[in-house]
């Protein structure tokens, strides 16, 4: 075997990239001696420290820069180490917080730093990772990590009440339900633990005082995975909260500081056993003493110090003063000395002196130093240039021209394919490999691909071997993850759900009108406990609604809460609302039928789907599919196959996925030689779809154009006649392609993104193409007449709620604004790595805010973009904000639907009163797009001076912090402004007085009575699974105090008991109830049964069942699923027991005095009428 040299002969050693499996020889630094690393360029760094970390015997600390250059590294060493499983990689992240900030680190963020804690004083090899600014941050003492650790084992006993104390002593928060890591529930028998640096959280099962079992549970679905044996539960903050660590602290404190400590925010706080905002900053004082990094390592530890990191280092400790100084100026937030909390930067060089250092090179480095000069040379670029006749001609060139040895590196398959299929075409054969060690060992593959993320490319030695990433021929490039399926939400669930149900809302109770929800009671009637659901009316007056019957109740969605109407119990009032909305909706039903009945009435074409074609296309998607994009996606096949004109509406939260749907809608189209047109709202948009369907068709002889600003007026009619001429396969384009003068040869679909963002005139532009073309329309915030179409059942909706794996929700705050909070919130975000929207829509002043922008931030880079600019400007600053060159963008809302910037994860939005919801919603999903914290400020000008429709606007925005509440987000418009009657302007009326949902289920029953030529007189009264049968057995169905104490809780299960309608959903839910809660009281157990007998008897069209002790009824409904014959003979051969009352009533005689007795006797019964005994 070979090696590549790549470092010269010096006077302490020489790094190499070789072959994995030949003998490779030690680092050795001397301590006092530290080593300039010289010569490295591109990823070459990231291989000098690959090597570095297999042949050190101790561990290998990498100081980065910036969080920037702390995630290339990583790429790189990842890449270069492979599964090296004896050189484990860390990465130890900062808290993403500015110094003495407010806003704590993530509970992830924290999670991770005490699991690497943890993990470092045991390491004996390894690569760690820090940013310089963590480097500098002092640590709690290593013995408080190790201290506060326990493990709990399968079998092994322990005291609830004791796990208890212990979990709360380490800094654990007892929830009702657990979500996030540092959490723990505790209900009877069973106890949720989410463990600081686990993956995923655990559920210990305890048959007494002993732990039966521990299984893994997924958060979202709260269902119980797969088992194991052990647990390790490290503690859940960086410093301890129990009573005698504030004893410490208050002590530690008034040591501290002067004066009365009870002036002080955090001291008063703590002192009433409450954990204040900025606590985080004051951690010091809950210890005698503190440590450094490097104290919990190795002392043979390698440091490796990057190019700039003494520059870095002072840089931060400037912010630290900076920040000191301005935390300062508040008496109530007095900080601590910044020595107490952070290294200064003399104190950095004295932890480092007399340790194993070694650091990269400037290229300026003097005689005499001890240097190690490695040969690499800084790799080229070949750029791709799509409009170009050969795009790749660059990289076929390099290839073509040389003999040295080289490997691809793309960020997904698709793009290496991409990639490998056009060398190979010209003639290039290229080998698939799986890692960087085993193209080494395959020393006469002269051309190899291997699928990683790598951001810079490499040029080992003279040029024997080369590393060409995917930005050296594409630019920026994109990681390919894998995601876990998750549920589907149904969006009429979504509408009618009582998850967000609060105290005093408004409530529709269908029989009884609108009132308020006054929670749950439980009431002893005839010697029997129930629950029930309070609703109270005008004067006082109050329904009690048995949990088994909360199919009857929704939540209110109309108008204003505070002016949603409230009815008097036995009135006629409401019996009147509810007979005119019935008239509405049939009459809305009629009108809305007849576009409908057109549409079906005309056939549309029906596409042929090829498998193998299809496939291919689909393969070179850059990222794994969720569980809702297949699906979806299978919806939309099933529609393009039908020769049925297609109308869909998908809607997907910000960056959920929903382009690729239309890629492959579209794909489908074309490859029927059909044309597609693209519509959007702004020219950023096209702009950005444009290159996407460009990039995804640059293997298919697919002609993709744009039609917008951007295009002179020349090229647009060039376009138009090669539109009209049928030689442009795909258009995108925005208002423009509605014109007149817009003719297509054959245009079979029609793709609408952003939909709420165009108004009636547009889209009565496209009823003229609906009737006939398939529509597919993309949103992530339907305006509420889309939504009661959708639900209607005029229209098929999809929805997408799987966020990207790693997503984590946006925070949101409402602010009055200053320019200490702008600075601080920049700050945080440029100190690590991330970009910052300053979102500010008045082009008048939008240069001037940028000039006030650059004072309060000197060290940030800034530019301006807004619609008013020449296009090629806008371009060129829109895509120079995103390859990073600039820190903070200052712009007008042109880019609440433009380019998609996954490093900017801040938005601050200017007066923020006065954006619509809709409009809130896709700004602040401009950023919240990667795995790290993102921030959304909501800047108003005085609290007070608001309007009580932008404040609930801003209100509902700031709760909504959920990934995929779009959806949800339609449905509080619906709240805020009315909801808008389908074919009219006016946003009051019957929707208001009866509710939405209400409304939308006549609606739904007018359709259908319409649909089928029932509609008569009077309106029909549904009777089916729309009205599930009342069972009243005389016996307790709830679930105890005991067993869930958290009341919201219980209302959520009752709710979706009362809406499951298969027994499969039933048994599920079930056992998930079990799995969360433990096992089922007795009245749980009937309330299940019971519920059993719900779904049978209305499956039959019964419609009432009552008995106790010793008799009862059963009322049949007007809509029987049962043969008479059975019923006749049931009655003649049980004379004794049964009797029909008329037509429809079957008398019960019986004793039966135990509950399990009645409830085991209407299962039979039930069984005999169905023909099943």
């Amino acid at each position: 075997m070979t090696s590549i040299e790549f470092a010269g002969p010096v006077r302490s050693s020489s790094i190499c990239c070789m072959s994995s499996n030949e003998p490779t020889p030690s680092f050795s630094v001397k301590r006092t001696d530290p080593v300039c690393w010289s010569g490295l360029h591109g990823a070459a760094e990231g291989l000098a420290i690959a090597r570095a970390g297999q042949t050190h015997d101790a561990p290998v600390v990498v100081v980065a820069d910036d969080a920037r250059r702390l995630r290339v590294l990583a790429e790189e060493i990842t890449f270069f180490i492979g599964s090296d499983s004896t050189v484990p990689i860390i990465q130890f992240p900062g808290w993403e917080c500015l110094p003495y900030d407010t806003v704590s680190p993530h509970p992830d963020i924290t999670s991770e730093r005490l699991k690497t804690l943890a993990l470092l004083p045991r390491a004996s090899r390894g690569i760690l990772l820090l940013s310089a600014s963590t480097f500098c941050q002092r640590l709690p003492p290593c013995e408080y990590v190790s201290g506060q650790s326990f493990i709990l084992e399968s079998g092994s006993v322990v005291e609830s009440v004791h796990l208890k104390n212990q979990l709360a002593t380490a800094g654990y928060l007892s929830v009702s339900q657990v979500f996030y890591p540092g959490e723990f529930a505790v209900r009877g028998g069973v106890i949720d633990i989410y463990p600081m640096g686990s993956d995923q959280p655990f559920r210990l099962d305890l048959f007494g005082d002993q732990i039966e079992r521990i299984r893994f549970f997924d958060p979202e679905s709260q269902k119980s995975t797969e088992t194991t044996g052990s647990i390790e539960l490290l503690p859940a903050r960086e410093y301890p909260t129990d009573d005698d660590a504030i004893a410490v602290f208050r002590s530690n404190f008034r040591k501290r500081f002067d004066g009365d400590p009870h002036r002080h925010l955090v001291y008063r706080a703590l002192s009433e056993k409450r954990l204040p905002v900025g606590l985080d900053y004051f951690w010091p004082l809950f210890f005698d003493q503190n440590a450094t990094i490097l104290d919990y390592l190795d002392d043979r530890a390698l440091l490796i110090l990057d190019r700039r990191y003494r520059d870095s280092i002072d840089s931060h400790w400037a912010v630290i003063n900076d920040r000191y100084s301005l935390v300062s100026m508040d008496p109530e937030r007095s900080p601590l000395a910044p020595q107490l909390l952070f290294l200064e930067p003399s104190e950095v060089d004295r932890q480092i002196s007399g340790r194993r250092v070694a650091y990269f090179g400037t290229g300026v480095e003097q005689t005499g130093q001890n240097v190690i000069e490695h040969n690499s040379q800084v790799p080229d670029v070949y750029a791709a240039d799509i409009r170009s006749p050969e795009p790749f001609a660059p990289l076929l060139h390099r290839i073509e021209q040389s003999d040295d040895r080289a490997i691809l590196v793309m960020s997904s398959p698709g793009r290496s394919e991409t990639v490998n299929e056009l060398l190979e075409s010209n003639g290039h054969l290229v080998h698939r490999l799986d890692s960087w060690s085993q193209f080494l060992d395959a020393k006469h593959t002269r051309l190899g691909s291997i699928v990683a993320p790598l951001e810079r490319g490499a040029v080992l030695g003279d040029r024997a071997i080369e590393v060409i990433s995917e930005p050296q021929i594409f630019g920026a490039g994109k990681n390919f993850q894998e995601r876990k399926s998750k549920p589907r939400r149904d969006p009429e669930k979504i509408i009618q759900s009582l998850v967000e149900l609060q105290l005093n809302d408004p409530i529709t109770h269908e029989e009884h009108g609108v009132g308020r929800y006054r929670g749950l009671q439980v009431l002893e009637i005839q010697g029997t406990e129930n629950e029930f659901l309070v609703v109270e009316y005008l004067k006082g007056d109050r329904l009690f609604v048995p949990v088994l019957n909360l199919h009857t109740v929704s939540r209110y969605l109309g108008g204003d809460a505070e002016t949603a109407p409230l009815h008097r119990l036995g009135s006629d009032s409401w019996r009147q609302a509810k007979e005119r909305a019935k008239q509405q909706t049939r009459d809305v039903a009629a009108e809305l039928l007849v576009t409908q009945a057109s549409r079906s009435a005309r056939k549309g074409h029906s596409f042929h789907v090829s498998i193998e074609d299809y496939a291919n296309f689909v393969s070179r998607f850059p990222y794994a599919e969720t569980e809702d994009q297949k699906d979806v996606m299978q919806e939309v096949l099933q529609d393009l196959e039908s020769d049925r004109p297609m109308d869909r509406l998908v809607c997907g939260d910000v960056g959920f996925g929903k382009t690729e749907i239309a890629l492959r809608a579209a794909f489908v189209a074309v490859d029927n030689s059909r044309q597609v047109a693209v519509l959007v709202p702004t020219t950023l948009l096209a702009q950005q779809h444009f290159h996407t369907f460009r990039d995804r068709f640059a293997h298919l002889p697919v002609v993709v154009e744009l039609l917008s600003r951007f295009r002179s007026r020349s090229e647009s009619q060039n376009i138009l006649q090669r539109l009209h001429e049928g030689s442009v396969d795909i258009v995108i384009g925005t208002h423009r392609l509605l014109q007149k003068d817009v003719n297509f040869r054959d245009i079979g679909l029609l793709i609408v993104d952003e939909e709420q963002r165009f108004g009636v005139r547009q889209k009565e532009r496209l009823k003229a193409l609906r009737e006939t073309v398939d529509i597919l329309t993309l949103t992530a915030t339907p305006i509420p007449r889309t939504l009661n179409v959708s639900i209607g059942g005029l229209r098929e909706i999809s929805l997408i709620t799987t966020a990207p794996e790693e997503r984590i929700a946006i925070q949101t705050f409402i602010r009055e604004s200053n320019d200490g909070l702008v600075r601080e919130a920049c700050l945080r975000e440029i100190q690590r790595g991330g970009q910052v929207y300053f979102l500010h829509n008045e082009v008048r002043t939008i240069e001037s805010t940028a000039e006030r922008l650059g004072s309060l931030l000197p060290e940030a880079r800034i530019s301006v973009a807004h619609g008013q600019m020449p296009e090629r400007d806008l371009d060129r600053v829109m895509q120079g904000f995103y390859h990073q060159r600039y820190d903070l963008l200052v712009c007008s809302t042109i880019i609440e639907s433009g380019i998609d910037v996954p490093n900017a994860n801040t938005i601050i939005i200017n007066r923020a009163d006065r954006f619509g919801l809709a409009q809130l919603h896709q700004l602040r999903g401009r950023v919240g797009r990667s795995h790290h914290q993102a921030y959304a400020y909501l800047l108003i000008p005085r609290l007070d001076s608001l309007n009580s429709n932008a404040l609930k606007r801003l209100e509902a925005i700031e709760s909504l912090v959920d990934l995929g509440a779009g959806f949800t987000l339609a449905s509080h418009d619906l709240e805020i402004r009315g909801a808008g009657e389908l074919l009219g302007e006016q946003q009051s009326g019957s929707i208001d007085e009866i509710g939405f949902t209400l409304y939308a289920e006549y609606l739904r029953r007018a359709i259908e009575e319409v649909s089928t030529n029932q509609l008569t007189s009077e309106p029909q009264q549904v009777m089916s699974a729309d009205h599930p049968a009342e069972i009243d057995l005389n016996l307790p169905t709830l679930f105890p105090d005991h067993y869930i104490p958290d009341v919201h809780t219980r209302l959520v299960l009752y709710k979706r008991i009362g809406g499951i309608k298969e027994l499969e959903v039933l048994y599920d839910l079930q056992l998930e109830t079990i799995d969360r809660f433990g096992l089922l009281p007795d009245q749980s157990k009937a309330l299940f049964r019971i519920a059993n007998l719900k779904i049978k008897a209305t499956k039959l069209g019964i419609n009432k069942i009552t008995l106790d002790t010793r008799s009862g009824k059963l009322l049949f409904g007007p809509n029987v699923a049962v043969d008479p014959v059975r019923i006749v003979n049931l009655v003649s051969q049980n004379s004794g027991q049964y009797a029909m009352r008329g037509s429809s009533e079957l008398d019960i005689l019986a004793h039966l005095p135990e509950p399990e007795e009645r409830i085991e006797f209407i299962d039979n019964l039930l069984d005999q009428i169905k023909g099943q005994n």
